[in-house]
């Protein structure tokens, strides 16, 4: 089996199928999204439909988790007993219902609405250790990995951090303020969005990868990439344009 982590996807559904379909993937492996499906860009619900296809499971990011929240969906802490029930019938929804962090737009069809609500429920919480996802394996050189949206704070587990954190850190508070992969030294390797680069961000410690960026900015006109740390390998595809300016 081969995990493959997703970087931020932004409703770029073309080039999220294009890169399902480089991944050549064998119904033994499996796909986990950080975060950040829908927002920004043009086919949340495209995105919705390619995940559900190939069984992928999926991380809060902010925006996901803002949606919840409107409805108090969120769950209020990291562990499993923090997240509320499940909720079906949500009645008509305005457009706006769906707006995510800050309000950044999420354009589904009315029809649709309640469904897309529906299945930001399944997600599998602010953090994935590779024990935790079936039949996951540790990383090529045989260490332990996790997968979060946005970061953690370096010498805490993501167990011990707060959610504001995992779906929202980039820069820690201090001297400099550098960004929290910067401090972070391992030894687990840690794959994150969030933070949008041309190139994936990779951070190193002791000659080894400690943490990954995989938010290489497709709904700004850059890629969408994906990360197999069993192989250590990359795959990207191109953006065919710029959907988001800002």
């Amino acid at each position: 089996m081969t995990t493959w982590i997703l970087g931020d996807i932004h409703g770029c559904a073309d080039e999220l199928a294009e890169l399902l379909a480089a991944l050549h993937l064998s119904s033994d492996d499996h796909v986990l999204s950080v975060g950040d499906l829908f927002h920004r860009g043009p086919d949340p619900v495209g995105v919705m439909d390619l995940l559900r296809e190939v069984g992928a499971s999926f991380l809060l990011g902010n925006h996901e988790n803002a949606v919840l929240a409107r409805f108090d969906l969120a769950p209020i802490g990291v562990a499993e007993s923090d997240r509320p029930g499940f909720r079906a019938d949500f009645g008509e929804l305005a457009e706006e219902d769906l707006d995510g962090d800050g309000h950044m737009p999420c354009i589904v069809p009315p029809e649709r609405r309640a469904e897309v609500l529906r299945f930001l429920q399944g997600h599998a919480g602010f953090f994935a250790e590779h024990t935790s996802v079936p039949g996951a394996g540790p990383t090529k050189d045989g260490r332990s990995w996790c997968a979060v949206h946005a970061g953690l704070v370096p010498g805490k587990p993501p167990s011990a951090c707060a959610p504001f954190d995992l779906i929202r850190l980039r820069r820690l508070r201090g001297r400099g303020r550098p960004f929290w992969y910067e401090v972070y030294s391992g030894p687990n390797l840690i794959l994150f969005g969030h933070t949008p680069g041309e190139i994936p961000r990779v951070q190193r410690s002791g000659g080894r990868a400690v943490a990954i960026g995989l938010d290489t900015g497709c709904v700004y006109g850059g890629k969408l990439t994906a990360y197999s740390p069993e192989l250590d390998e990359f795959r990207q595809v191109k953006a065919r344009r710029a959907y988001f300016v800002g």
